[in-house]
C-alpha cells in the first residue's frame, strides 16, 4: 500500500508538470476576502454591463476542457480607461463545455459532472460574484489596470488581483478584457481529484483553472 501511494504520487507530479509544462500563464495573486470596497470618484461615469463572458480551461493529465460562463449583469463606474469600482453577477448555471461540441454526449456528461456537487454545486450556489476592492496602474504592456476584488464561489470569498486592459470609446461604451490568469480552484473548496486523493483514484484534475474575463458595458 506505501508502494502504491509513493508511485501515485511520483505519477501525479509528472503529469501536473507534463500538462502545465508549456502554459505561460500567470497565476492570480489570491489571499483573504477584503471587506473595505472601492467607491467612484466624482468624475468617474456610470457604466452597465451590456454583454459578458468568461472564458475557462481545466486541465486533466495530458489534456485541456474548455469552455465559457456569461456575467449575468453589473455596473461599474470608470473615469477615462480606468475602472475606479464596479461588481458583476456570474451565471454558474450558463457553464458550458466548448471542446467536447462535437460529441454531445460527452458534453452533457463534462458539464452535468462540472455543476454537480463534486465541483461548482450549482444547484445551491447559481450565482457567483465579484466586487472591486481597488484598482491600481497596470505591470504589463498589454494592460492599463490591475484590479482587485473579491471572487466568491461556492459560497467562499477569496480576494483576487489581475490585470485588465480598459477601453472607454467615444460611443459611450466601455470594454474591459483580462489577461489570462490561474486561481486555485481549491481555495474555494472545489476538490474533487485533487491531490493524492486523486492520484491514488487515477482522475487527476490540476488545481489551477484559467480564467479570461471580456465584458462590455454602456
Amino acid at each position: 500500500m506505501r508502494t502504491l501511494i509513493k508511485f501515485s504520487f511520483v505519477f501525479m507530479l509528472l503529469a501536473l508538470v507534463a500538462s502545465c509544462s508549456n502554459d505561460k500563464t500567470k497565476a492570480a495573486k489570491t489571499g483573504d476576502a477584503v471587506d473595505t470596497k472601492a467607491t467612484p470618484t466624482a468624475a468617474a461615469k456610470n457604466y452597465s454591463t451590456t454583454a459578458g463572458t468568461i472564458n475557462w480551461t481545466g486541465a486533466k493529465l495530458a489534456y485541456d476542457h474548455k469552455g465559457t460562463m456569461n456575467v449575468e449583469s453589473g455596473v461599474f463606474s470608470a473615469e477615462g480607461n480606468k475602472i475606479k469600482s464596479g461588481d458583476f453577477v456570474i451565471d454558474m448555471t450558463s457553464l458550458n463545455n466548448t471542446d467536447l461540441a462535437g460529441d454531445a454526449e460527452k458534453q452533457a456528461k463534462l458539464e452535468g459532472h462540472l455543476k454537480s456537487a463534486d465541483f461548482f454545486d450549482v444547484e445551491k450556489f447559481p450565482k457567483a460574484t465579484f466586487s472591486i476592492t481597488s484598482v491600481a496602474d497596470a505591470e504589463t504592456d498589454e494592460a492599463n489596470c490591475m484590479i482587485t476584488g473579491n471572487l466568491t464561489l461556492k459560497g467562499v470569498s477569496k480576494s483576487v488581483t489581475f490585470p485588465a486592459l480598459v477601453v472607454a470609446k467615444e460611443d459611450g461604451s466601455l470594454t474591459a478584457i483580462s489577461d489570462k490568469f490561474k486561481i486555485n480552484r481549491t481555495d474555494w473548496g472545489v476538490k474533487y481529484g485533487s491531490g493524492l486523493a486523486g492520484a491514488i483514484g487515477d482522475n487527476i484534475i490540476s488545481d489551477d483553472i484559467t480564467l479570461q474575463i471580456s465584458l462590455e458595458a454602456k
